[in-house]
C-alpha cells in the first residue's frame, strides 16, 4: 500500500487562528492530519524564514493529534507572497529538488493555505505534472457541528477520468481534426492518423512543423488551417504569412524575408520590414523551403532559434516571435548529404515532420473531396451544381482506377470539378460532361508522362546506360521507376504494378516479381528511391 504524503504551505493567518468566529481554533494544517479516512504518513511543510515560531507550534500540535505523522520542514524565502514570479519560482525549485516516488507514494497538495497566488502556482505545477499529485481542499466545521477537523475534498486534475469532461474533450478533439481536414470526411486511415497527430502538435507545441509531400497534395491549405486552429486556441494573435521560397531569387530574397533599411542597396529608397517581421505573433509558412539559398538558410536558422535577425544594411537586430511552418516536395535529407541544405536547419525543422500522401495513394478519399470541391465551386461562383447518379458513378470509377495518375494531386481534382461544373448544362453534370472531362485528363496525364519518362531514365540510369536500352523497354522501365518513386516500399510498388494479374491469380509474390524485373537492369528498389 502506498504511503500518503501531503505537501502544503504554512498558513500565517489560518494556522495562527487569527480568523472570525466560524474559523476560530480551526487550523487547516493541523486539521489535515485529523481527517477521518485520510491518514497522512508524511507532511512536507513549506514555510518562510519569518514563521519559525508558528511552525514549531503547529508541528507540536500535529504530534499531539497524529503522532504517527512525520513532518519535514522546508524553508523557502518568498519576500512577497503575492508576487507571481517569485512564488512560482520558489515552488518550482522545491518541486524540481524533491525526490518524488509515485510508485510507492501518493501525493496530495494542500491548496487551503497560502495566498491565492500560491494556489494558482500549485495548480499550474500539478496540471503540468511537475508535481505528480492531486489537489486537496480543506473546509472548517459546519455550523452546529462539533467536528473540529472539518472536512476535505480531493481534486484529480487528470480530467480524462471524468466521463462528462472526457466526452467533451473528445468532441472538441474531433472538431479540431475535422477543422484541419476542412470538414472533409476523409476515409484513408493513415491520413486520418496523421491529422490526429498534427492536431495534438498544433495545440501542445510551438516547435516548427515540416509538411512534406508532392506538389498539389494540400500543404498550403493544411498550413493555413493549422494557423486558424492556433488562432482559435488563442495561441497566436498575428497574421498568417505565406512565402513561396522558389520565387525568391538573388539580392531580393534577403530583403523580402528579412527586410532592409533605407539606402541598404541601389534602389532601396525606403525602409522595408520584411515578411518575417510581418509574421510577428503569428505564423510564418515557408513553402518550398528547400529552394532557399545558403545565406537565407543561415539567417532563417538564427531567426527560428533566437527570434531575431538582421535586416539588410542594418546595424541592430529586429525581433519577431513567430511560429514556423515549412513545406517541401523534396527530400531535405538528400539535400543535406549533397551540401545543398544546412544540416543544423534540417535538424531544427525535423522535430515534427508530416508527409502528406499523393491523391493516388488515398483514392478512397476522392469521393468526399469531390463533394467538397463541388461545394466550394458553388460558394465561389454562387451556382448550385450537382451530378446525376450515372455521371457521378462514371466519374468515380475513372477517378479510382489504377490508370488514374492524378499527377497534380488535388490541383488536378479541383480543376477537373471546376471544368465540369462550369460546362454542366443547367447546373447538372451529366455523363457526356464526365466523358469529355476524363478524356481531357487522360490526354493531359499522358502528355506530361512523356517528358517525365525521359527525365527519370536519365536520372536513374544516366545517358550512357539509357542509350543501351531499346525504346520499347524504356517506356516500360520508366513506368516502373515512377511507381517505385511514388511508393513507400517495394511491396506497395508491386501491388500497384501487378494489380490486375494478382486479382486474376496469374502471378506470384508482387515484391519478388518486381525485384527480379529490376535486376534485369542492374537496379534495386533502394537505388531508385535513393536517387530521387
Amino acid at each position: 500500500m502506498k504511503r500518503r504524503v501531503a505537501i502544503g504551505i504554512l498558513g500565517t493567518t489560518l494556522d495562527a487562528g487569527r480568523t472570525d468566529d466560524r474559523w476560530r481554533k480551526w487550523r487547516p494544517t493541523v486539521a489535515l492530519c485529523q481527517q477521518p479516512g485520510l491518514f497522512i504518513d508524511r507532511l512536507e511543510l513549506i514555510q518562510g524564514t519569518q514563521s519559525r515560531q508558528l511552525a514549531t507550534q503547529i508541528i507540536a500540535d500535529i504530534e499531539q493529534v497524529s503522532p504517527a505523522t512525520e513532518v519535514r520542514q522546508h524553508l523557502i524565502s518568498m519576500r512577497d507572497p503575492w508576487d507571481f514570479s517569485e512564488v512560482y519560482t520558489g515552488l518550482r525549485d522545491f518541486a524540481r529538488a524533491y525526490a518524488f516516488d509515485p510508485e510507492r507514494e501518493d501525493y496530495l497538495v494542500n491548496i487551503t493555505t497560502g495566498t491565492h497566488v500560491a494556489q494558482i502556482c500549485w495548480f499550474l505545477l500539478t496540471e503540468a505534472h511537475f508535481i505528480p499529485a492531486r489537489l486537496l481542499q480543506l473546509s472548517p466545521r459546519k455550523e452546529g457541528r462539533d467536528d473540529a477537523s472539518g472536512s476535505h475534498s480531493i481534486i484529480d486534475l487528470d480530467l480524462s477520468r471524468y466521463d462528462a469532461i472526457a466526452t467533451r474533450f473528445a468532441a472538441e478533439r474531433d472538431e479540431a481534426t475535422s477543422f484541419l481536414k476542412s470538414g472533409i470526411a476523409t476515409r484513408n486511415a493513415a491520413f486520418n492518423q496523421m491529422i490526429d497527430q498534427i492536431e495534438k502538435v498544433t495545440i501542445r507545441s510551438r516547435a516548427p512543423v515540416l509538411l512534406t509531400g508532392p506538389t498539389g497534395a494540400g500543404k498550403s491549405q493544411l498550413a493555413r488551417r493549422i494557423y486558424e486552429l492556433k488562432k482559435a486556441q488563442r495561441q497566436v494573435s498575428g497574421a498568417f504569412i505565406e512565402v513561396n521560397c522558389a520565387t525568391l531569387r538573388g539580392d531580393q530574397a534577403m530583403s523580402t524575408l528579412f527586410g532592409h533599411v533605407k539606402g541598404a542597396f541601389t534602389g532601396a529608397q525606403n525602409e522595408r520590414a520584411g515578411l518575417m517581421k510581418s509574421a510577428n505573433k503569428g505564423v510564418l509558412f515557408l513553402d518550398e523551403i528547400g529552394e532557399l539559398g545558403p545565406d537565407e538558410q543561415a539567417m532563417c536558422l538564427r531567426a527560428i532559434e533566437e527570434k531575431r535577425f538582421l535586416p539588410v544594411g542594418a546595424d541592430q537586430d529586429v525581433m519577431s516571435d513567430f511560429q514556423l511552418l515549412a513545406g517541401t516536395n523534396r527530400d531535405l535529407s538528400i539535400g543535406v548529404k549533397e551540401g545543398k541544405f544546412r544540416e543544423d536547419l534540417f535538424a531544427r525543422l525535423n522535430l515534427w515532420t508530416f508527409q502528406l500522401p499523393a491523391l493516388r495513394d488515398r483514392k478512397e478519399d476522392i469521393e468526399p473531396n469531390l463533394d467538397f470541391e463541388l461545394r466550394r465551386f458553388g460558394e465561389r461562383e454562387a451556382q448550385n451544381v450537382t451530378f446525376n447518379k450515372e455521371a457521378r458513378d462514371l466519374y468515380l470509377k475513372f477517378a479510382v482506377a489504377p490508370e488514374a495518375m492524378w499527377r497534380a494531386n488535388f490541383r488536378d481534382l479541383s480543376a477537373s470539378v471546376t471544368r465540369m461544373a462550369t460546362l454542366a448544362p443547367l447546373g447538372r453534370i451529366n455523363e457526356e460532361t464526365v466523358r469529355d472531362e476524363t478524356d481531357r485528363l487522360t490526354a493531359l496525364w499522358h502528355a506530361g508522362a512523356t517528358g517525365d519518362r525521359d527525365a527519370i531514365l536519365q536520372e536513374v540510369l544516366g545517358p550512357e546506360r539509357q542509350s543501351r536500352i531499346d525504346m520499347f523497354d524504356r517506356a516500360q522501365l520508366a513506368t516502373v521507376l515512377t511507381v517505385c518513386r511514388d511508393s513507400n516500399s517495394i511491396s506497395a510498388a508491386g501491388r500497384k504494378l501487378f494489380a490486375v494479374s494478382r486479382l486474376q491469380k496469374t502471378s506470384g509474390n508482387d515484391a519478388d516479381r518486381l525485384r527480379k524485373y529490376l535486376m534485369r537492369f542492374d537496379l534495386s528498389f533502394e537505388d531508385i528511391v535513393r536517387k530521387r
